[in-house]
């Protein structure tokens, strides 16, 4: 299946769906990816943790294409989950009554890799927190247990294994995991915000020689570990 929409500017389609990030990130893992745990932070009246509180919420799947922000595209992914605005308006605000100005959210996952968003960014209706990839509960390598997708943002906003979401009035204590112009305050594939000062089209020439070591590195991590913990292999 492939979607019919032409690729953004700067992207190529690649046939496989690699792990793929930052290098030190290609030998961190989750700890715990057999139940979905989510704290809720920030500038909130009461810091909680939700788990099966998201059973509740009704149930989406979206066919949508992976866009890296190093110029690989993957296309008509299938995901299921939640939607991000129905996590928002029915667990968090009642829940954790954030500020009516806590308008910067992070997300943290549990191998350490976290991102930031506007919440308007957010409550797009195609942005859901994904359990489910193609048919098939999320593994280690896509983002068990629980995963954010934005399809119209650059691949590096949707956190893998995510366990933590903060909600802030400002974003002045945020520090990227990467070199801050990597890191764009949307990154918004239609825009080519692949980061800040830069032009996108020039950070597509520094990236792409990357693409192929990093992804080697990736697989042959996650096969190590795989193997560590007897898991076998993943698709």
């Amino acid at each position: 299946m492939r979607t019919s929409a032409a690729l953004p500017p700067g992207q190529r389609e690649i046939e496989s769906f690699p792990r793929f990030g930052l290098t030190p990130f290609a030998v961190r893992f989750p700890k715990a990816i057999d139940a979905i745990k989510v704290q809720i932070a920030g500038d909130v009246e009461s810091s909680l943790e939700v788990g099966t509180e998201l059973d509740a919420l009704a149930r989406v799947e979206q066919c949508s294409d992976f866009h890296c922000v190093t110029t690989w595209t993957h296309r008509a992914l299938r995901w299921s989950g939640i939607r991000f605005s129905d996590f928002y308006r029915q667990v968090v605000v009642p829940l954790a009554r954030p500020s009516a100005q806590a308008t910067f959210v992070v997300l943290r996952g549990q191998d350490g890799a976290r991102s930031s968003l506007p919440l308007e960014d957010l409550l797009a209706s195609d942005v859901i927190l994904a359990d489910r990839l193609n048919g098939e509960p999320l593994t280690i390598k896509h983002g068990a247990p629980l995963r954010l997708v934005a399809p119209a943002h650059y691949g590096y906003k949707s956190v893998k294994h995510v366990n933590r979401i903060e909600f802030w009035t400002t974003s002045s204590e945020y520090r990227p995991v990467g070199f801050r112009f990597m890191d764009h305050p949307r990154a918004r594939v239609a825009y080519e915000e692949r980061g800040q000062w830069i032009p996108g089209w020039v950070l597509r020439y520094l990236y792409r020689p990357l693409v192929r070591p990093t992804m080697s590195r990736f697989e042959r991590t996650l096969k190590d570990h795989l193997k560590s913990i007897g898991r076998g292999e993943e698709p």
